[in-house]
């Protein structure tokens, strides 16, 4: 299997994971709270599939994506009020359509990136990807909306070997989060060593840099994520930039998130 039909059957593996999760719940559930202040289940999906809607136009009409995005964007103060109203909007529809729209919604995105061309380039609200890298940010979004889901649930999940993506994600916008909170971005590499739920270590950078970051996948994702707060994960730093590092891991989009309370506060 190639690199790019792998990543597209983890992004399936993750919504079926997600699926699973949600696809006996009553009316009630869906309205269950999450640890995202605000949002419900039926939010958690319902952003998604907003999402999902978005990723369909940047892979099918480039130049509908780009006069959709203007246009929604003149009329935000700010993109995660846009990102709150999709959720909200989402969310009112009664669970069964929600999840019916959601379910197609992923099975039209798998095939439509999966005829994107190589080293073709996607729009989006940042700088534009490649189809493998849309389908690992799906990825990791599925993922991440899923562990809130799971702990609104109260279901341990178990980890599996698609962490890598969003571990390589996380690695990949280092530069990212600095930048996105004013501070100047690194001129030398961190090497980070994770291990993999079955034992395997994952590695990124060289192995004689100063900067090293090391410790489970599992809570490697959860931070860069930001599900966990640092206080509450495994992870060892060494250097100061690699120290530096961590309390601001972000690999999504956007303006630095809130981040979760540590779990003891």
């Amino acid at each position: 299997m190639g690199e790019a039909a792998a990543i597209l059957a983890d992004l399936r593996d993750e919504g079926a994971e997600l699926d699973s999760l949600v696809a006996g719940l009553d009316a009630a559930g869906w309205r269950t709270a999450t640890p995202s202040p605000g949002w419900t289940i039926a939010h958690q999906v319902a952003h998604l599939a907003w999402t999902d809607e978005w990723t369909l136009r940047a892979v099918h009409d480039p130049d509908v994506f780009h006069a959709a995005a203007a246009e929604l964007l003149s009329g935000a103060d700010e993109f995660e009020s846009l990102v709150d109203e999709g959720a909200a909007a989402g969310a009112a529809l009664p669970p069964d359509r929600l999840l019916a729209g959601w379910r197609d919604g992923r099975a039209q995105v798998l095939a439509g990136l999966g005829e994107v061309p190589a080293g073709a380039r996607l729009p989006w609200f940042g700088p534009p990807m490649k189809a493998t890298s849309m389908a690992t940010a799906r990825i990791m979004e599925t993922w991440a909306h899923a562990e809130d889901v799971a702990d609104a649930l109260g279901v341990k999940r178990t980890p599996t070997a698609r962490l890598r993506n969003i571990a390589h994600l996380g690695v990949r916008t280092m530069g990212f989060a600095f930048s996105a909170h004013g501070l100047a971005v690194p001129g030398r590499p961190t090497r980070v060593e994770l291990t993999g739920p079955a034992g395997e270590v994952w590695t990124w950078g060289p192995e004689d840099a100063a900067d090293r970051i090391t410790g489970p996948a599992l809570d490697f994702c959860l931070l860069v994520t930001q599900r966990r707060h640092r206080d509450d994960v495994a992870l060892e730093a060494t250097g100061a930039m690699a120290t530096a590092w961590l309390p601001i891991a972000q690999v999504f989009a956007g303006p630095p998130g809130e981040g979760r309370a540590p779990r003891g506060a």
